[in-house]
């Protein structure tokens, strides 16, 4: 059995049964307790391992389990026994004869006892006994009489035991006193999924893996039998179905059933049928008296009825047993018998597929208006499954018919995020169906499947362009998906274009959708303006009275029918414009709103996709604005609407909106929860993994954010996704700046780099971008790189527009004064720090203002300003603990530890100037004999910047060769203390005569003997 799910579980037995003299592994048959076992015995900290794994058989053979522990125990180690003892414990282990009364087996406990204690004298003894609910009664009395007696720490014991689900173990009096009781848990899907991929070496269809993982509910054992008999068997068959259950696992868990009376069994089989069994539904399906057999199914442990009529198998996998082992007309009949008793009409729809499982017009329209009724209540997967069924229950003869009914089936998969089950349906209908418009729909239906990797569907939408030639609703339908991937592909004018025409020919939703991406697209250009125009459009339209549903293909002027002849209509998720699934960057700086003549949305048209569209549209404007409240305000009631249904990549856009949003209002700690709910609802996807890595740069920790950063960008990068992988780009490289070490720095300046040019061949110049300059000049502050750090400031100011964001300009300016503290002038710098946290201080930007105090405490502390630097550090620390900002937290307490060192040095008379990380690490490579090339080398810069730092630290420390720096660096090895003046606090002191390095770990160095006189 493989360990898959359980490295958790399996550490914290070894660390129990080291610390316990017993340990007990319990759970029901097949959740791993053996291979848990296995795995602890096989330590070779074990010892001498006595072994012994009884079968139910042997539980009726006296002294089995002895045997099997003492085997190998070689004779010469029972020599030593006293004779009595010995000829018992030999007769028991069948070794030799011996009496059987009752002194006789009072020897065999007395020798067994001795004998332990003997083999303990040549190290650790492990009794392992792996199955203790099988083991016979005299070696478990053996057992219980020894185990009481042992006070050598060096004999343990590792037992499992066998118990139902929630049940503890009854065979306890085996172990020693003190044993500890470890429950084994199920595994949870994801594990059940990796376990079932190793252990055939394939995947399985998604249908058939999710029917695994429902059956096996956590269990390894079923979960491989499951698989290995779905490995070749077709897709299970409307929603709940039940996978193929082996012979030989149906015979191990039948084995008692099979002899029930057929009325019982036919009773169960029903019961197995139903997706919701209950005694009432089993009496309308014409079982007069349903309690009665379920009793005796209940003595056997296989299904009981609760105080609420509720039946109930004692695990899914014998519901799906029960079903397996059955004829397949009766499984037929068993499902007729439910199509007349059930009341609610999803399910009565399943059980007529089922019973009739042949081509039938009639049921295949009677399943499509079942998914149409799931699909209104917003359960997406069964509506999928039902239309599935119904498009297989289509008759040949009807080719269109069944189309259609595969196409809506495809929508409903992507509607539930279904992208695998969704890509086959379209693509059936793309390889076979003769009509243009079906194969425009499933081209439509294949680019919502692409997620973010849009980049390589140029042929899909020219394809489906001349398909949908001479329809101007799917012409614009395809434009608006060529204009998503040129905003996704960073190809802006392009993108602007197809908005355009797709705004200026579709129907009215298709045209909101269009207007809403054209918004997005000038937004990112740094042009507000026509973002302002476009999105007023949009929402102008989406107020209009009378207008249709939109997207949805039943809206394009009454052309229900010929699209749609069943009554399901799916909805469809196009593109978000916002910041969720496919669209993912910053957009303009100036506020958008309806205008005055633009009435509020009515509620019965406030909640579809369009304006859901929207409003994240104008809450990310908002929120790029520095209007945090209102962008918040905006967003979260589209995650609290009841009853509304919604796409995945819908719901995961409202998620990474509102994400972006609690982190940048400090809402630390929930935005690490939405981000987890971001994950669950689309794991492993771009958008993701990018709400995952910026809310632990906010919340978590740096080595979190930065696994999740790089995580994101390989994602972005495989997709093809360039807006994504700006923002993925930039949160790496802000995760890799909360160190504020110099190989960090060197890593944000490579990610951030990248952003820079990526932005720059997009034509963007958006707010985040602009902050992103900033992350990136700071970077370059840290490695030294001054220089560059200014060119890059400089590019940034030509690009802030007029009327830009207070926050922009802090950025800006906090980057400044990290500049200028870095070229020596830390109280010019500091100026230009407390600029920007008067600029913060009215916004409701606690996180950035964070940011900027540690900032400005770490240069006033290097100005000798110590009261100021701390009052900038204690406001950033308390602000930073009560928001959940645990990276800056750390930051800032850090640089309070600094500044208490450079008090400790002032009063020992061991003041002087601070260098910075980049100048402290110099010096300590200097100092060990490296070259400049070397330095270069090892910290990422260039050997001109090395030269210029080592200038700057000559200054500081009072030498002017490296024989006399790397004397200073030794001495510092030996000397203790902190880095600040003994002047006054917040006076110019006279010039340095130690130094200190503002970093972890770093040395203080006294001055060394002045070497020009």
């Amino acid at each position: 059995m493989q360990l898959t799910g359980r490295r958790a579980l399996l550490d914290a037995a070894r660390v129990q049964a080291a610390a316990r003299p017993g340990l007990v592994l319990h759970g029901p048959a097949g959740i791993g307790k053996s291979a848990l076992v296995a795995a602890l015995a096989a330590d070779p900290a074990a010892g001498t391992v006595l072994h012994c794994s009884p079968a139910e058989a042997d539980a009726r053979l006296p002294f089995a389990g002895l045997v099997d522990l003492f085997a190998r125990v070689p004779e010469s180690r029972l020599e030593n026994l006293p004779p009595e003892p010995r000829a018992a414990l030999r007769s028991a282990l069948l070794r030799g004869g011996g009496p059987a009364d009752g002194r006789g087996l009072l020897a065999v406990r007395v020798a067994v006892l001795d004998a332990l204690r003997a083999l303990a004298t040549d190290g650790p003894v492990l009794l392992v006994v792996d199955g203790l609910q099988w083991l016979d009664e005299p070696t478990a009395e053996v057992l219980a009489h020894v185990v009481r007696r042992l006070a050598d720490p060096g004999i343990r014991m590792l037992a499992a035991e066998r118990v139902p689900d929630g049940g503890r173990p009854e065979r306890l009096h085996c172990c020693p006193p003190g044993t500890v009781e470890l429950p084994v848990p199920p595994l949870t899907d994801g594990e059940t999924a990796h376990l079932v991929c190793t252990g055939l070496g394939t995947d399985l269809p998604p249908a058939l893996l999710r029917a695994v993982q429902r059956t096996a509910a956590g269990n390894p054992y079923y979960a491989l039998e499951l698989g290995r008999a779905a490995r070749h068997a077709p897709a299970p068959a409307g929603f709940g179905a039940l996978p193929p259950v082996p012979t030989g696992l149906r015979a191990h868990l039948l084995e008692r059933a099979r002899a029930l009376p057929e009325p019982v069994r036919r009773t169960l089989l029903v019961a197995s049928a139903a997706a919701r069994p209950s005694l009432t539904l089993l009496r309308a399906a014409g079982f007069p008296d349903p309690a009665a057999g379920l009793a005796q199914a209940e003595r056997l442990g296989i299904a009981t009825a609760d105080a609420d009529g509720v039946v109930r198998f004692r695990h899914p996998v014998l519901r799906a047993a029960v079903h397996a082992d059955a004829a397949e007309q009766e499984r037929r009949q068993a499902h007729a018998l439910l199509a007349r008793a059930v009341p609610e009409p999803v399910e009565r729809a399943r059980h007529l597929a089922l019973a009739h499982p042949y081509e039938d017009e009639d049921t295949a329209r009677t399943l499509m208006a079942a998914a149409g009724s799931a699909r209104h209540d917003g359960a997406s997967g069964t509506a999928f499954e039902l239309a599935a069924l119904a498009a297989r229950r289509t008759p040949a003869a009807h080719p269109a018919e069944r189309a259609e009914r595969l196409l809506a089936a495809a929508e409903y998969a992507c509607d539930a995020g279904r992208t695998e089950e969704a890509g086959e349906a379209a693509g059936a209908v793309l390889a076979r169906s003769a009509s243009a418009a079906q194969r425009v729909r499933a081209r439509l239906v294949l680019l919502q499947c692409a997620g973010q990797a849009l980049e390589g569907t140029e042929d899909l939408i020219a394809d489906g362009l001349r398909d949908a030639a001479g329809d101007p609703h799917s012409e614009a339908r395809l434009h608006h998906w060529a204009a998503v991937r040129g905003l996704l592909c960073g190809e802006l004018t392009e993108a602007a274009e197809h908005a355009r025409q797709a705004a200026a020919t579709g129907d009215t939703g298709t045209r909101i959708d269009a207007l809403a991406t054209l918004a997005r697209v000038r937004s990112l250009a740094g042009d507000p303006t026509a973002a302002d125009t476009a999105l007023t459009e949009a929402l102008t339209l989406l107020s209009a009275p009378h207008r249709g549903a939109g997207n949805c293909a039943t809206s394009h002027d009454g052309a229900a029918a010929e699209v749609h002849p069943d009554p399901a209509a799916p909805h469809r998720d196009t593109p978000c414009p916002a910041c969720g699934c496919r669209l993912a960057g910053a957009v303009g700086t100036r506020q958008i709103a309806a205008p005055p003549d633009v009435p509020a949305l009515p509620a019965e048209r406030s909640r579809g996709p369009e304006s859901r569209r929207l409003i994240r549209m104008r809450a990310i404007l908002a929120l790029d604005s520095d209007r945090v409240t209102e962008a918040r305000d905006q967003v979260v009631p589209l995650l609290a609407a009841a009853g509304e249904p919604a796409g995945a990549e819908d719901t995961v856009a409202t998620l990474v909106a509102l994400t972006r949003i609690q982190v940048r209002a400090g809402h630390c700690r929930e935005a690490l929860r939405t981000a987890a709910r971001c994950s669950r609802a689309l794991t492993d996807t771009a958008p993701a993994l990018y709400a995952a890595a910026l809310a632990a740069t906010a919340g978590g920790t740096p080595e979190e954010a930065r696994r999740l950063a790089a995580r994101a960008v390989r994602a972005s990068e495989a997709d093809g996704d360039r807006l994504f992988l700006l923002r993925a780009l930039a949160v790496l490289g802000q995760a890799e700046l909360l160190g504020g070490d110099p190989h960090g720095a060197a890593a944000a300046v490579e990610a951030l780099q990248r952003v820079r040019e990526l932005g720059e061949a997009m034509c963007a110049a958006d707010p985040p971008l602009l902050h992103w300059y900033g992350d990136l000049a700071e970077a370059l502050v840290v490695l030294g790189e001054t220089e560059e750090a200014g060119a890059v400031l400089h590019d940034a100011r030509a690009r802030v527009p007029d009327g830009a964001p207070g926050s922009v300009l802090a950025a800006l300016d906090r980057a400044e004064g990290l500049r200028e503290a870095g070229l020596g002038r830390a109280r010019e710098g500091a100026v230009r720090l407390r600029a920007a946290v008067d600029l913060l201080r009215p916004l409701p930007l606690p996180v950035e203002l964070v940011r900027t105090l540690i900032a400005l405490g770490a240069v006033e502390r290097r100005a000798r300003r110590r009261n100021a630097g701390r009052q900038a550090l204690a406001e950033a620390l308390e602000t930073a603990t009560r928001i959940g900002a645990a990276p800056l937290a750390v930051r800032a307490r850090d640089e309070l530890a600094r500044l208490a060192a450079g008090e400790r040095g002032a009063e020992a008379g061991a003041a002087g100037p601070d260098l910075t990380p980049t100048e402290a690490r110099i010096a300590e490579l200097v100092g060990g004999g490296a070259t400049n090339r070397e330095v270069a080398a090892e910290l990422f810069i260039s050997v001109k910047t090395v030269e210029g730092t080592l200038s700057r630290v000559y200054r500081k420390v009072g030498v002017r060769s490296r024989t006399a720096l790397a004397h200073a660096m030794a001495v510092a090895v030996i000397a203790s203390g902190a880095a600040v003046d003994s002047a006054e606090d917040d006076q110019p002191g006279p010039a340095a005569q130690t130094v200190t390095v503002s970093q972890s770990a770093r040395a203080r160095l006294p001055r060394p003997l002045d070497t020009r006189r």
